[in-house]
């Protein structure tokens, strides 16, 4: 092979490549000459210098969230509070959706798409599928009220009863806020179990299972209970010693694509007990 300079060698060994990529090639040191990085294109190089090109370093995992699962059909994720989980009019790109798929598109991986969400302020488990198919059995799933979803939250006040449900309906008002409804005609059935896991001077933790799954649904019931979530002031919360929502989405489980039902956990902040 004769001489020249390194970005036609670099084009003869891989015909077809745009130039760009040859920039992202070199500014990214991925290029070597005789086992050495060179990032100008415009180096020269002998007939018998040996050029080779590194493997692309694997994309970093975004920060704000923690993987819990991955396989070929699906991804579970833990969701940090404060962030969406899917882009709305005044927020696109500080996404959950967002991070989760530009780190899937550096790894050339496949689109992912969204199954269910969290609140903004709610912390724990999103599941999000890898193809049309498994977002519809999922969301079918998530429909007919087959996944096992538990909660986590510190509450304002002292629950006296060990356990119960909360039953009753939810309607959207002008703010768009969730709130229950007086005219059960109106609104939407909502059911949440829920248990005492410790209490508190003026405080209680509770486990909360969804049998429904509506949209602010444990946030709205707690708040018409007379115990709004610690640190949710859009439900009459007075404190927020943690400066968060103190709702966590504690466990997920459903049936995989295999077949197989799956559970996955991610336990509620210590700061919950501490607060």
């Amino acid at each position: 092979m004769r001489g020249g300079q390194l970005r036609e060698r670099l084009r003869a060994l891989y015909p077809g490549t745009s130039s760009r990529r040859l920039k992202q090639w070199l500014a990214g040191a991925r290029v070597r000459v005789n086992g050495v990085v060179v990032c100008r294109g415009d180096a020269s190089v002998g007939p018998d210098d040996r050029v080779e090109l590194d493997s692309p370093a694997p994309a970093a995992f975004p920060a704000p969230l923690r993987l819990v699962h991955e396989d070929e059909h699906l991804l579970v994720v833990d969701k940090p509070p404060g962030l969406l989980t899917i882009a709305t009019e005044t927020e696109r790109e500080r996404t959950v959706y967002r991070l989760l798929g530009d780190w899937m598109r550096a790894r050339g991986g496949r689109r992912i798409f969204v199954v269910h969400r969290l609140d903004r302020e709610t912390s724990g488990l999103l599941v999000f599928a890898k193809s049309v198919g498994v977002k519809r059995a999922l969301q079918a799933q998530f429909e007919a009220r087959m996944p096992e979803r538990v909660y986590v939250a510190r509450v304002e006040g002292v629950v006296t009863e060990p356990e119960g449900m909360l039953t009753g309906y939810l309607v959207e008002d002008r703010t768009l806020r969730i709130r229950a409804a007086r005219d059960t005609r109106r609104g939407k059935e909502a059911i949440t179990r829920y248990r005492v896991l410790e209490r508190y001077r003026g405080a209680t933790l509770l486990e909360l299972a969804l049998v429904t799954g509506r949209r602010g649904q444990i946030r709205a019931q707690l708040a018409a209970l007379g115990h709004p979530i610690v640190g949710d002031r859009t439900y009459g919360s007075r404190r927020d010693p943690l400066r968060r929502v103190c709702l966590h989405a504690a466990r997920l489980g459903f049936v995989h694509p295999s077949g197989r039902r799956v559970v996955f956990e991610s336990p509620p902040p210590s700061s919950f007990r501490r607060a």
